[in-house]
């Protein structure tokens, strides 16, 4: 791309060609993939000054990835647009990345027409970029041996597209670390393309690297050849600015002293500089990409505006904490000369204060000094970043509130016993209420925990303590009751009051039912009944309507055992009896929930199995039937196995059911072929199956649970995991999937690397648990407890009671004080729910290089005759030195490192 420009003598004004690529150094691959192609590539585009003076590009919106870097250099001045646009997308030129390092390196003032004759003959660039490369060439920001050896037959010097090597080089020399750089030249970069990236790029790519200001792209590739493009490299000079000291004319950090509608005021360089900022007024934060709001902007935290004539462009949070110090005492007297004087502690001091002090009381609302009374604890903010520690803030923590207002409550805090509001200025307010505190919505009492937050009120208080609070509108409230009857259009609900008589109300369109034990239980699983109905606490909104529907007792029934004597299809009447042959008649209708040996049971499937002798198990309320199982297999633990009888029994719940056989029935172990019944043991717990005439055993499946490691999750529901360095496949499609706390979870939320503990039914996986797995560094340890520092850097002590497990040198030892400060551990929960640490294989090496396609590193051999030198990386491996968190491609050949291995995989990599 070629630029024009309106008034080359004036350069300073002119497009900056620093913004083409960081973005491919800073943020690799991933920036790389999501950027596209933008139209206009390649053309001319003539520069107008009119673009940087809006600083808006109509290509750059809101939330676009790069849109804090470009805004920020353009209003810097360092970049311009082209008609209203930055073409993002484009590629950079070579001529102009050097143009845009002169601009970030603020060294236009050495700019000299003169010296453009000083290019050498391959050199070919446009006239206005003469300078800049001339200047280049003097800095030393590229170099003329390097680039006297570049094709120019196909496009001149400079429009040739620079390179991510060429670009690395560039920018690492205009943060003044070429020396640094060349120190490097002869160490591996570690990329899987290490090959394809010149002896002289090396060390500019390894610094990069070690300076997270570059990675590598998909692959554990560099790509050097890969061109970089202009929200690229606008973003790596934008973040590049942390590196260096230099300053820019209109750009300003300071502390904030003043947020007035429509202002920031900052000290900067210890003098008050008045910024007017406006709705379009870009915010940013430090930490984060996205846009901020101005809320974000809080006195005496450190920001930068760059701006002109006292207007902010941009506005960026560099350290949200507040720069101030406080203390707190018992106010005595205010003084002559605008002072203050207060006791604190034992101490007599005093403070001064000046027009700029903002009085407040405990909750923030603004006083006069001559408020505050003696006696009142108050407590005094002074800045720090000044040497005068002016006086900010004088803050009434104590004091009597007598008052009338309205507001809207933030916080109820029952322990307490206080209410958080937010007033109709806007302030935060807290006060203490007693048994006294009347609560009212129009002319009924409510009662505290009908008290929400959000609601909006009017309130009084009274030697600072709530004494009335009046809602304006409904809130949201619950009663409890017996559930009779859910209208035929599922739209209306009756019930009985606990104590009262029949009421009814209106549903929200699908209100919410919880029912311990169903999973999205709908308005279907309810049970209604004038006596025998469920009991349920109902929600109900401030238009009385039911949003919420959650049960909390059944009075239901339930039989086991029972034998069918007769069913009647059409008037669906059933009779059994019951285990002690007492006889029962229920009546069966579409919401029974049936249960049979069918994917999908249906009544119409289910009445062909009740036929005389049948066993079902059923849960009734009165002469309704609820559920009714045909029982086809019974869960339970062995307690005997009569082989000459023929027969086996299982202790099942509190009764003991015996089931005989005529031929010997299957058995099913996870991970054993050929079993039989001699693998069975009393005490094994097991799911008998039972043939079509509920009379023999057809399957014995032995109940298992067994722990692995994801490798991968298909969407199938097939999952392939490993054990032991042996890898298997099951399908979990059945199962009943949960994540560490508990909570029901889909098979897609599985990930490689996850610990999962999986509960079989022979060979089909009923529950799958996924297991929380700690890694970390023992620091102390004593018979009950042990002190971990994670690798995220935090400390936490696990207090551990019951079985516990180390696995330390192919050993097995069951008492805590088996570990050792220093170790490190794997903890988890093994399956039969004992703590488990697993202690990791320590080893210390050189460092060779890092295989990215292989995921492995490679150290220096012991000898010739050493094979162990190849090592897999686990996921998300911790690599380190000290505290400090490295990469893996940051380490350089001879690096001594320290390995961290469990089941010969690499966890942690400590550098010397």
């Amino acid at each position: 791309m070629t630029f024009k420009y309106n008034n080359p003598s004036h350069s300073k004004k002119v497009v900056s060609a620093v913004l083409a690529g960081m973005m491919a150094l800073s943020a690799g691959g991933a920036a790389l993939a999501a950027e596209s192609t933008e139209t206009g590539k390649g053309q001319t585009a003539t520069v107008s000054n009119t673009a940087a003076s809006t600083g808006l590009f109509s290509d750059i919106k809101v939330g676009y990835w790069a849109e804090k870097h470009v805004y920020k250099l353009a209003y810097q001045g360092i970049l311009l647009g082209n008609n209203g646009l930055f073409r993002p997308g484009d590629a950079v030129t070579q001529q102009e990345a050097v143009t845009m390092a002169i601009r970030f390196m603020n060294k236009e003032n050495q700019l000299n027409d003169s010296t453009a004759t000083a290019l050498p003959t391959n050199m070919e660039v446009g006239n206005y970029f003469k300078p800049y490369v001339a200047l280049a060439l003097q800095l030393g920001l590229i170099d003329k041996t390097e680039e006297s050896t570049v094709d120019v037959s196909k496009t001149s010097w400079g429009q040739k597209q620079a390179s991510r090597e060429w670009i690395t080089k560039l920018l690492i020399r205009s943060l003044n670390k070429d020396a640094e750089a060349k120190a490097q030249n002869n160490q591996s970069t570690g990329f899987a393309d290490n090959d394809s990236i010149s002896q002289s790029g090396k060390g500019y790519i390894n610094l990069a690297v070690s300076l997270d200001l570059a990675k590598g792209v998909e692959g554990n590739k560099f790509n050097p050849t890969g061109s970089v493009t202009r929200a690229q490299l606008a973003t790596f000079f934008s973040r590049g600015e942390t590196l260096t000291d230099t300053k820019y004319a209109n750009t300003s950090t300071g502390y904030v002293t003043g947020l007035k509608d429509g202002q920031i005021t900052l000290v900067v360089d210890g003098k008050a500089v008045n910024f007017a900022v406006n709705s379009s007024t870009p915010y940013f934060t430090k930490d984060s990409e996205s846009r901020a709001s101005s809320a974000d902007v809080k006195l005496y935290t450190k920001v930068q505006v760059v701006g002109a004539a006292g207007t902010a462009s941009y506005v960026e949070v560099v350290d949200a904490t507040p720069q101030v110090e406080s203390v707190e005492g018992i106010f005595a007297r205010s003084l002559s000369g605008n002072k203050i004087g207060l006791f604190v502690g034992e101490n007599y001091e005093t403070y001064s204060y000046d027009e700029a002090t903002a009085f407040i009381d405990q909750n923030g609302n603004a006083i006069k000094l001559s408020d505050i009374t003696t006696d009142s604890t108050i407590e005094v903010q002074r800045e720090t970043f000044s040497a005068d520690k002016k006086t900010v803030v004088i803050r009434v923590k104590s004091g009597i509130v007598n008052k009338s207002d309205s507001g809207v409550i933030a916080e109820v805090t029952t322990s307490a016993k206080t209410i958080k509001l937010t007033n109709a200025a806007g302030a935060t307010e807290q006060y203490t209420y007693n048994d006294n505190l009347i609560i009212r919505y129009q002319d009924r009492i409510l009662s505290l925990a009908e008290l929400k937050a959000g609601s909006a009120v009017k309130y009084t208080v009274k030697d600072s303590v709530l004494q009335t609070i009046e809602l304006s509108q409904g809130v949201e409230q619950s009663v409890r009751g017996t559930l009779v009857e859910i209208g035929g259009n599922q739209s209306t609900l009756t019930f009985k009051r606990e104590g009262g008589s029949l009421e009814a109300k209106l549903l929200v369109e699908k209100p919410e039912v919880i029912i311990n034990g169903i999973q999205d239980a709908t308005l279907n699983d309810l049970i209604t009944d004038a006596t025998n109905g469920d009991q349920v606490e109902l929600t109900l909104n401030s238009e009385d309507r039911v949003t919420r529907i959650q049960v909390v007792g059944r009075q239901m029934e339930p039989m086991n055992g029972a034998s069918v004597v007769s069913y009647n299809s059409k008037t669906k009447v059933l009779t059994v009896l019951d285990s002690n042959k007492k006889p029962f008649v229920f009546t069966l209708d579409d919401k029974t929930k049936l249960d049979y040996n069918a994917t999908k049971p249906t009544l119409a499937g289910l009445e062909s199995l009740l036929n005389d002798g049948r066993k079902l198990d059923l849960t009734y309320v009165g002469t309704r039937a609820l559920s009714v199982k045909v029982i086809f297999k019974y869960e339970g633990t062995i307690s005997s196995i009569d082989t000459a009888g023929r027969k086996i029994s299982l202790l099942s719940g509190n009764q003991t059911i015996t089931v005989p056989y005529s031929t010997l029935p299957s058995i099913e172990i996870y991970n054993k072929s050929g079993a039989s019944l001699s693998d069975l043991k009393i005490g094994d717990k097991v799911t008998v199956t039972l043939g079509s005439n509920q009379d023999f055993v057809q399957k014995v499946a032995l109940n298992t649970v067994a722990q692995f490691e994801v490798v991968s999750v298909e969407t199938n529901g097939r999952v392939r995991v490993k054990s032991d360095a042996l890898t298997s496949q099951f399908y979990v499609d059945q199962a009943v999937l949960t994540n560490e706390t508990g909570q029901t979870i889909t098979a897609s939320q599985l990930t490689a690397g996850n610990l999962i503990n999986v509960t079989f039914e022979g060979t089909t996986p009923k529950a799958v648990q996924v297991v929380k797995r700690t890694l970390a560094e023992v620091t102390s340890v004593d018979a009950s407890s042990v002190t971990l520092k994670l690798f995220n850097g935090q400390s936490e002590t696990v207090p551990v009671s019951g079985t516990v497990k180390v696995v330390k040198s192919g050993s097995t030892l069951t008492t805590l004080t088996s570990l050792t400060v220093g170790d490190r551990v794997e903890m988890t929960k093994d399956t039969d729910n004992s703590t488990r640490f697993r202690v990791l294989t320590v080893m210390s090496k050189q460092f060779w290089s890092y295989d990215g396609v292989g995921n492995q590193i490679l150290v220096k051999r012991e000898s010739t005759s050493d094979t162990n030198y190849r090592f897999a990386l686990g996921t998300g491996v911790f690599v380190h030195q000290g505290d400090n968190t490295l990469s893996v491609q940051s380490l350089k050949d001879n690096d001594n490192i320290v390995l961290y291995l469990l089941n010969n995989v690499v966890l942690e990599i400590q550098k010397q």
